[in-house]
Parts: C-alpha cells; sequence; structure tokens
C-alpha cells in the first residue's frame, strides 16, 4: 500500500497549532487522474506528491484542485526531505522553482507574490483587535477571507485567520500563501500567528520575493487504503 508522512507545519514556540500536510514521497504510486479524489478523502487542507524526489520535483492538492504553488506544503516538504536524508536546495512546483533552507530554528522558502495566483484570491481584511478576529464564526460565506489584526505593531506582531472556502475548507489553520501576500503588503518581517497557535515568520527577499518559515515536527507515517485508490 502506497506511504504518506502526516507533517505538522508552523508549530508554534511550545508546539501548539500546525497544519497537517499528508506528503507521499513515491507520488508515483498514486496515478495523477486519482490525486484530487485522494486529497478530498485525507481531508487535509493540503496534499504533496513527490514525483521526483531528486529534482525536488512536486505536486500540490487542495480538496477541491491542483495549486501552482502554496506555503505551507513546500515548507513541510522541504523539512521532511532534510529529515530524511533527501535535502533539496530547490523544490519545483509548475510556476517555478522554490528555493528552500533550513537554520537552527526554522525552514525557509522563498516565493513570488505572483504565484499566489490560485482560483480565488483572498480578501484580505483589517481588524481593528486580535479579539474581533478571534470572534469571528469558523466559516464565512466568502470564497476566501484572510481576516488580521496587530497584536504589537512596532515589533511586526500580528494575528491572523484564514477562511478558503473556495479550496473545500472552512478555516485554514495557517496559510503559507497568504503569508507571502502579508510580507510583500508590509515590506517587513512578520510573525504571524494564526489558528490554534501556529505561527509563520514572513520577511522580504531580494528581487521583490518574500521568504517564510516555520517550525514543523512529523506526526505519523500512515498506509493509504482509501478507497479513492482502489477504485482507480
Amino acid at each position: 500500500m502506497p506511504e504518506f508522512h502526516l507533517v505538522s507545519v508552523f508549530l508554534g514556540p511550545d508546539g501548539a497549532g500546525g497544519n497537517l500536510l499528508a506528503v507521499f514521497l513515491d507520488g508515483r504510486a498514486i496515478p495523477p487522474d486519482r490525486r484530487l479524489a485522494v486529497t478530498a478523502e485525507l481531508g487535509y487542507s493540503e496534499t504533496v506528491f513527490v514525483d521526483d524526489l531528486d529534482e525536488g520535483r512536486i505536486a500540490i492538492f487542495v480538496p477541491t484542485s491542483e495549486l501552482p504553488f502554496a506555503g505551507h506544503p513546500t515548507v513541510g516538504t522541504a523539512w521532511l526531505l532534510h529529515e530524511i536524508g533527501h535535502p533539496v536546495a530547490t523544490l519545483r512546483v509548475p510556476v517555478g522553482e522554490v528555493p528552500v533552507w533550513r537554520d537552527a530554528q526554522w525552514t525557509w522558502v522563498r516565493a513570488r507574490p505572483s504565484w499566489v495566483d490560485f482560483k480565488v484570491n483572498p480578501n484580505i481584511v483589517q481588524m481593528a483587535t486580535a479579539g474581533e478576529v478571534d470572534a469571528l464564526p469558523g466559516h464565512t460565506d466568502q470564497p476566501w477571507l484572510y481576516a488580521w489584526a496587530w497584536l504589537d505593531e512596532a515589533a511586526g506582531r500580528l494575528r491572523a485567520r484564514s477562511f478558503p472556502r473556495w479550496a473545500g475548507l472552512d478555516e485554514d489553520e495557517a496559510s503559507g500563501a497568504a503569508a507571502v501576500l502579508m510580507g510583500a503588503a508590509h515590506g517587513r518581517e512578520l510573525q504571524i500567528s494564526q489558528g490554534v497557535g501556529s505561527e509563520i515568520v514572513a520577511r522580504p527577499g531580494p528581487g521583490g520575493t518574500v521568504e517564510i518559515g516555520g517550525r514543523c515536527d512529523l506526526a505519523e507515517v500512515r498506509e493509504y487504503v482509501g478507497p479513492a485508490l482502489m477504485e482507480a
């Protein structure tokens, strides 16, 4: 049976939060025409299929479609490849080459804001207080609402929540793609507290890029035995 690693991405400093990511290291075990069904069945915000381990070529899916780029899947996959002893300097996604690296605390990726070109782009709304962000219901009728407020503007600390209904999710625990847009909009280093306890760092990179980083950990390794593949 195919196997996937379940990685928690963008963990908070106390280990709370983290956006779960399923990674099939042998992506070829899942036929391309079954990947969307497998992703929807697993139910995580995103699933990655590694099509070439040496070249770092990956495919990224949300429950409703394939994505050209996403932040939390690239950060999580870069961390996992390093952990299994197969680190790469670049991940290759449909929009281009994503530089990746690690330091003592964070796993980083560098992206262009133009890569966040999904079927629906977020409606980014600043609220007056973090309490107003926290008081939002756990869903919205908007295709993608990203609400945020300053926790400490001088320090670049902010609170955010993301509701990407277009992707088949009521709420996303930690949104790397939105963090790329926030980093581009503010042009400074940001520490983003999102969801129930996740943390994302965003900062300007060279040539108009944005670098996002976070902590990761392995939740578990599972065999995939779902009907979406057996129906193939």
